[in-house]
């Protein structure tokens, strides 16, 4: 029997026994994890999800978390005086082997869904939210300015989340008008000039900001 899954944004087909690299799951090497996104399960009688199988999940322990090969990038821009950038970069993966195919009873089986460590950075975050902003006084012409500055703080997202992203980088990144995950998501890491923006932090807003 046979299925295919979906993690990460991407889908596989995999058979018990098989060796899988998905991306970064938040789970440490012999944990036991269950994906329930399943497309389709094959066999004698196929299934067909819409989108998803109804009760069908794929079990595998996790063998390690590792490190994709480092891809090059290289930029240069024409008649721009010493604009060129190389960055190497790494991607973060989970090594797993599929121990099980479940075309039914996943539901019942007490083994803890695989998760993105984006979406455990988000659960784990869920409950923090900012300070309500102060209500302006009316009779203060000046108050109104105060008021949407706050409330823009209020709903600027807490960009430290992010891997490798500190203090002051957000910091700059607020300077330069980036508060939320879909801003960070929509930038270009390669013609940002206002401050140093990893490619890796613009992945993981992408996944932040879903």
């Amino acid at each position: 029997m046979f299925a295919v899954l979906k993690t990460g944004g991407k889908q596989y087909k995999v058979q018990a026994g098989d060796i899988l690299r998905v991306e970064l799951l938040a789970a440490e090497a012999g944990d036991k994890v269950q994906f329930n996104e399943i497309l389709m399960v094959g066999g004698d009688k196929p299934q067909l999800g819409t989108p998803f199988v109804e009760g069908a999940a794929v079990q595998a322990e996790v063998i390690d978390n590792i490190k994709a090969d480092k891809v090059i990038t290289y930029h240069k821009r024409r008649r721009k005086h010493s604009s060129q950038r190389t960055r190497g970069h790494r991607q973060q993966l989970t090594l797993l082997r599929v121990t099980d195919v479940l075309a039914t009873g996943a539901d019942k089986s007490g083994v803890k869904e695989a998760v993105g460590t984006a979406i455990a950075r988000r659960a784990a975050h869920g409950g923090q939210s900012a300070a309500p902003a102060k209500p302006a006084k009316a009779a203060a012409p000046k108050a109104a300015p105060k008021a949407e500055a706050a409330a823009s703080v209020a709903e600027a997202d807490d960009l430290k989340v992010i891997n490798g992203l500190g203090p002051a980088a957000e910091k700059k990144l607020n300077e330069a008008g980036i508060t939320t995950f879909a801003q960070l998501a929509a930038v270009d890491p390669e013609t940002f000039e206002a401050t140093k923006v990893k490619p890796d932090w613009v992945e993981q807003a992408k996944e932040l900001a879903k």
